[in-house]
Protein backbone atom coordinates (compact mmCIF):
# COMPACT_ATOMS: atom_id res chain seq x y z
CA UNK A 1 0.00 0.00 0.00
CA UNK A 2 1.43 3.34 -1.03
CA UNK A 3 1.81 6.32 1.27
CA UNK A 4 -0.94 8.34 -0.40
CA UNK A 5 -3.40 5.50 0.01
CA UNK A 6 -2.50 5.18 3.69
CA UNK A 7 -3.05 8.90 4.23
CA UNK A 8 -6.40 8.65 2.46
CA UNK A 9 -7.42 5.76 4.72
CA UNK A 10 -6.36 7.66 7.86
CA UNK A 11 -8.72 10.49 6.90
CA UNK A 12 -11.77 8.18 6.75
CA UNK A 13 -14.24 7.88 9.59
CA UNK A 14 -14.74 4.70 11.60
CA UNK A 15 -17.85 3.70 9.66
CA UNK A 16 -16.10 4.22 6.34
CA UNK A 17 -13.11 2.18 7.54
CA UNK A 18 -15.40 -0.68 8.53
CA UNK A 19 -17.03 -0.54 5.10
CA UNK A 20 -13.59 -0.67 3.44
CA UNK A 21 -12.66 -3.62 5.65
CA UNK A 22 -15.83 -5.52 4.70
CA UNK A 23 -15.09 -4.95 1.01
CA UNK A 24 -11.48 -6.09 1.43
CA UNK A 25 -12.52 -9.24 3.33
CA UNK A 26 -15.08 -10.08 0.64
CA UNK A 27 -12.56 -9.52 -2.17
CA UNK A 28 -9.95 -11.60 -0.32
CA UNK A 29 -12.45 -14.46 0.09
CA UNK A 30 -13.32 -14.38 -3.62
CA UNK A 31 -9.66 -14.30 -4.65
CA UNK A 32 -8.78 -17.19 -2.32
CA UNK A 33 -11.67 -19.21 -3.72
CA UNK A 34 -10.63 -18.43 -7.29
CA UNK A 35 -7.00 -19.28 -6.50
CA UNK A 36 -8.01 -22.73 -5.24
CA UNK A 37 -9.79 -23.59 -8.47
CA UNK A 38 -7.32 -21.99 -10.91
CA UNK A 39 -4.06 -20.12 -10.42
CA UNK A 40 -4.33 -16.35 -10.21
CA UNK A 41 -2.49 -14.19 -12.70
CA UNK A 42 -1.04 -12.20 -9.78
CA UNK A 43 -0.99 -14.27 -6.55
CA UNK A 44 0.65 -11.37 -4.69
CA UNK A 45 -2.79 -9.73 -4.63
CA UNK A 46 -3.65 -12.06 -1.76
CA UNK A 47 -0.73 -10.78 0.32
CA UNK A 48 -1.49 -7.15 -0.51
CA UNK A 49 -5.14 -7.56 0.50
CA UNK A 50 -4.20 -9.36 3.71
CA UNK A 51 -1.91 -6.50 4.68
CA UNK A 52 -4.53 -3.91 3.75
CA UNK A 53 -7.04 -5.69 6.00
CA UNK A 54 -4.54 -5.63 8.87
CA UNK A 55 -3.90 -1.92 8.33
CA UNK A 56 -7.64 -1.20 8.27
CA UNK A 57 -8.15 -3.15 11.50
CA UNK A 58 -5.34 -1.17 13.11
CA UNK A 59 -6.87 2.14 12.04
CA UNK A 60 -10.31 1.09 13.31
CA UNK A 61 -8.83 0.15 16.66
CA UNK A 62 -6.91 3.44 16.89
CA UNK A 63 -10.05 5.46 16.11
CA UNK A 64 -12.01 3.52 18.74
CA UNK A 65 -9.59 4.40 21.53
Amino acid sequence: MKGKEREKLKALSGVELESELRQAVDKHFRLRFKHRSAPLSNPLELRILRRKMAHLKTLIHQKAT
